[in-house]
């Protein structure tokens, strides 16, 4: 029998000019406290190309997960916040199939 595929998030921030710093900030406390807080979310790393464009990897163990996520205060609070700073975002899900060796 398969088990489920996990739920996995991809996110790709432009970040506007002056705002690089804070949303830096904002975006790795809103990872410490998703992995901290949900035990639905498995993986939630962020990384970064360039002073401008952050990417985010985030894995759960189900799309019900992820939506638990968008509802937590801690998501919410860094939604509103992060908004004005952002120049655009991307997002896109897949089912994990494997995880790495």
């Amino acid at each position: 029998m398969t088990r489920p595929a996990d739920h996995v998030v991809v996110v790709t921030f432009v970040i506007k000019d002056g705002h690089q710093t804070s949303f830096r900030d904002a975006v790795i406390e809103n990872a410490r406290l998703s992995r901290a807080r949900e035990p639905g979310c498995k993986v939630f790393d962020v990384c970064a190309s360039s002073d401008h464009e952050i990417f985010l990897y985030e894995v759960y163990c189900s799309a019900s997960d992820f939506q638990d996520h968008l509802a937590s205060d801690h998501f919410r609070t860094f939604d509103e916040t992060v908004g004005p700073w952002i120049a655009s975002k991307s997002v896109v899900t897949y089912g994990r199939l494997s995880e790495g060796a």
